[in-house]
């Protein structure tokens, strides 16, 4: 039989525990839940989606674009959207959904602000742009991987940007190269939210 001093302990003790149960069963169901680019990849490398029928085909894209929207920037910068399983299997309708589906917030907005720059600092933007994701890239590979070396837009089309505005361009890009170009045009729209690409080099 308890002592009558010691159900108390007894009881605040089993609390604990059961509590220490509850949390670490919440930790692992939330670790199991997150996604991850390595969980993107496994859906749609585990769904044929060419097979599925056209209201399966809408449910899988919306339940890819959630999945890619649940990521931070730099995981979905590890992605390169056209080359998913999928991607090349979509209608140009199927495509233009799901990259509207996951544009990042306020991306609408940063190509009308970057529309409205001065050619110089469009350039600068871009400029720097490419070079932070190069420099991202190169520390994920080993230097030769064309994801590296070629960060969405060659210099001949780093000049038209430049030359017409992102929101111009944009609106006239196939879903290919918007596809090709999201990591570049993520990495402009967060340094232009920043503002470091916009103060211009420090003076001496």
């Amino acid at each position: 039989m308890l002592n009558p001093r010691q159900r108390p302990i007894l009881l605040a003790m089993a609390a604990l525990a059961v509590i220490w149960i509850v949390a670490l069963a919440g930790y692992e169901i939330a670790k199991n839940a997150k996604v991850t680019p390595e969980k993107v990849r496994a859906y749609t490398a585990a769904v044929d989606f060419s097979q599925l029928s056209a209201a399966d085909r809408a449910a899988a894209i919306e339940k890819l674009a959630a999945m890619l929207n649940a990521l931070t920037l730099d995981e979905r910068q590890s992605l390169r959207l056209e080359r998913l399983a999928w991607f090349s299997k979509m209608s140009e309708a199927e495509k233009g959904q799901f990259l509207e589906a996951t544009l990042p917030t306020g991306f609408k907005q940063m190509l009308a602000a970057f529309e409205a720059l001065p050619a110089d600092k469009r350039q600068r933007v871009v400029d720097q742009a490419v070079k932070q994701l190069k420099d991202a890239r190169a520390k994920n590979a080993d230097g030769q991987s064309p994801a590296v070396n070629n960060p969405g837009l060659s210099p001949e089309l780093q000049e038209k940007v430049t030359k017409i505005g992102l929101q111009s361009f944009y609106s006239q890009s196939s879903a290919e190269t918007k596809a090709e170009m999201a990591p570049l045009l993520e990495e402009i729209q967060r340094a232009m939210e920043s503002g470091r690409m916009l103060r211009g080099p420090r003076q001496p």
